[in-house]
């Protein structure tokens, strides 16, 4: 058996069981599509479910039960919502498969979590991230323009090859005191990246149609990346920016930002 290889589906279950649709469920095609970080992230939770209450019937489950194991996550709120994703997308498997006819989970409560703001992406956030969107991807790059201009979302969909000078990029931007022109030197690593970019499109990030991405589009599509690279909620683009300035220091030749009010 490889490492990477569930250890539930070595062992004798009942038909029917818990534990049954859980293998059965790792070998299904919504399961084998997904990324192999993303597997040992779902894995995690629902080994650890099927340890605990895998011999009960599958078809059992009620909305009653679900709310039992939400309430005894009370202390771990982003646990409870992470395991209450992990149980629905298990039990629309089982839907599927024939093992029952509705998914509980649907009716269950949710799971509310305090919401702070945008929260700071880590290093280690930023490694998982990397990891799990190898580099070549759209995603990928998106995410270094981000990380490396620290521009906001409105701007980092516009910046283009337009906006490159011997200088750094130059974008104009609309902040509170009026429109103010960014220079930001082009880090090393980030040059890297765009270098495959067209020279004729219209910005760096762009859709596989060549289009720009709208800003809440744009927001959405990396909030989801983060989400299945196993980063906790609120791990949005503003997130990246705030946690940009410290991770521009890290490798390669820092870059700092002008400012000219127009």
């Amino acid at each position: 058996m490889s490492a990477d290889e569930p250890l539930q589906v070595t062992r004798r279950v009942k038909a029917g069981s818990i534990a049954a649709a859980v293998n059965g469920y790792y070998v299904s095609t919504e399961f084998k599509v997904l990324a192999e970080t993303t597997k040992a992230t779902y894995r995690g939770v629902l080994d650890r479910f099927v340890d605990k209450h895998g011999a009960g019937p599958i078809a059992g489950l009620q909305p009653k039960h679900i709310n039992k194991l939400i309430d005894e996550m009370a202390d771990t709120p982003s646990a409870a919502s992470n395991f209450r994703k992990r149980l629905k997308g298990l039990l629309d498997y089982a839907v599927s498969a024939g093992l029952r006819a509705d998914n509980p989970v649907v009716v269950a409560k949710k799971v509310k979590l305090k919401t702070t703001g945008h929260r700071t992406w880590t290093e280690e956030d930023i490694t998982k991230f990397r990891k799990h969107h190898e580099v070549g991807t759209p995603l990928r790059l998106a995410f270094e323009v981000l990380l490396h201009t620290g521009l906001r979302r409105s701007d980092a969909v516009r910046l283009g090859w337009q906006h490159l000078t011997k200088d750094g990029f130059v974008i104009t931007t609309k902040k509170s005191q009026g429109h103010v022109e960014l220079c930001i030197p082009v880090h090393s690593d980030l040059a890297r990246y765009i270098a495959d970019c067209p020279k004729s499109g219209p910005a760096f990030i762009a859709t596989m149609y060549g289009r720009a991405r709208s800003e809440k589009a744009f927001s959405t599509w990396i909030s989801e990346a983060a989400s299945d690279a196993g980063l906790p909620p609120k791990s949005s683009p503003h997130g990246v920016r705030k946690g940009a300035p410290e991770s521009r220091q890290v490798k390669g030749r820092s870059v700092a930002i002008h400012y000219k009010t127009s």
